[in-house]
């Protein structure tokens, strides 16, 4: 979440900044009006407290001095009853405020783009050539299908639409992919491998900006305080949560490959062929703890360890700047990847790079102290897929096609693949 202060500080440029990227103004002028509301509670309830705090001086001259002293306390009682009142609706005003300020967005890094939608992102580089063919491609459902090697319509039997069973080929080809991106990422990226539970409890999706306003896109489980994680980045951010960290030990870089589960709530009417839009995925996800000053830095690094796994592949992409109106709810700055689909004739979002700044961190309270006698500051948070795994079966399957219908295996996943160089109808 964002610093209240900060907020309140400067709330010409918050609001506009946020504006930017779609929040309602509105939102923003009532957080400050229950803020001045609360300011003005605490206002009146110290007043009381000191006019109760006169009449006991003075209850206690009148006892002395024999006198009649039943009004005082009635009053008293009255002003007591007010302090009380004013308590219950300065809880409630409080407890408005932190609903309003966990529901604001992030606001956007000075050197994000200006957009009202996804097309005034900023194309940064494109990198390869997509391929060109001899015959008429087909989509990845086709030819997995074709191959034996993906079955949807077993899978809906089984759990229903949006899922997959992957067969053969299919299923060392998604290993290969997660094991070959594990080994990259710890192996030449300086990152450290975490498996982490799958499962992660309401305080923890809060911390990363999930809960409250998305629920409707995860999967609860009935009669617990759990949910399948959507991401790896919910319980590799929840580390450090209610932590204080010496900056020395900053950055903090980890990858982890989970499964992960969506109800893929607002995703209806969008392209949901194929493995792109799956309730249940796989993905390596890559997390960064920085300090502050150097966060933009691990954003970049971060990105080139994503985009490395697709220049391996020798897949086309772009890294694609988001504009204001394009950012993830707890993102400061993000990086799309997207990977050349012939499927589509266009690109495919097959990796996000996002650096949450604080965001995440003040939510999550997760701190640093730069000495032993430092006042503490909070981290700095980056998360990024490092890559989606299904996506990136469904580009290989699509960009190394071949006329005689089987699909040929990049040479840097062969040694993952038992020395398979084609998939092929057996």
């Amino acid at each position: 979440m964002l610093d209240a202060k900060f907020i309140l500080d400067h709330f010409a440029e918050a609001r506009e900044r946020l504006e930017s990227r779609g929040t309602p103004a509105s939102l923003l002028d009532e957080f400050r009006d229950a803020k001045v509301q609360e300011k003005e509670f605490r206002r009146k309830i110290e007043e009381l407290r000191t006019k109760k705090n006169r009449l006991s001086d003075l209850f206690i001259k009148e006892k002395q001095a024999g006198k009649e002293v039943d009004g005082l306390v009635l009053e008293s009682r009255r002003i007591g009853r007010e302090i009380e009142a004013l308590h219950q609706g300065m809880e409630s005003t409080i407890k408005r405020s932190n609903e309003l300020l966990l529901s604001i967005p992030n606001i956007p890094h000075p050197s994000v783009p200006i957009g009202r939608s996804s097309a005034d992102n900023v194309v940064e580089r494109a990198i390869g050539s997509p391929p060109e063919w001899s015959f008429i491609p087909q989509s990845h459902w086709e030819i997995g299908v074709r191959l034996g090697i993906l079955d949807f319509e077993r899978a809906a039997k089984i759990a229903g639409s949006r899922f997959v069973l992957y067969f053969g080929g299919g299923a060392l080809l998604e290993r290969a992919l997660i094991n070959f991106m594990l080994d990259l990422h710890t192996g030449e990226k300086g990152f450290k491998e975490v498996i982490p539970p799958f499962i992660a409890n309401a305080h923890s999706l809060t911390g990363t900006g999930n809960l409250p306003k998305f629920a409707e896109d995860l999967f609860k489980l009935e009669g617990y305080d759990w949910y399948l994680i959507p991401t790896a980045e919910v319980p590799l951010t929840n580390i450090y949560r209610n932590e204080i960290l010496d900056a020395s030990a900053l950055p903090q870089r980890f990858v982890s490959y989970t499964p992960c589960f969506r109800s893929e709530a607002g995703s209806y009417g969008k392209e949901i062929r194929g493995l792109v839009r799956q309730h249940q995925f796989n993905k390596v996800e890559l997390m960064v703890f920085s300090l502050p000053e150097e966060s933009m830095i691990e954003l970049e690094r971060m990105t080139a360890a994503a985009e490395e796994v697709l220049r391996r592949l020798n897949l086309a992409y772009r890294v694609v700047s988001l504009c204001t109106a394009d950012l993830g709810f707890a993102a400061s700055k993000t990086y799309d990847l997207e990977v050349w689909m012939p499927s589509r004739q266009g690109y495919l979002e097959i990796s996000s790079c996002s650096n949450c700044a604080d965001f995440q961190a003040r939510r999550s309270n997760i701190r640093f102290r730069r000495g032993p006698k430092a006042k503490p500051e909070f981290v700095h948070t980056l998360n990024g897929s490092g890559l989606a795994v299904g996506r990136t079966v469904s580009a290989i399957l699509e960009n190394y096609q071949q006329e005689d219908g089987s699909v040929i295996i990049p040479e840097a996943l062969r040694p993952y693949m038992a020395g398979i160089e084609k998939i092929a109808l057996s």
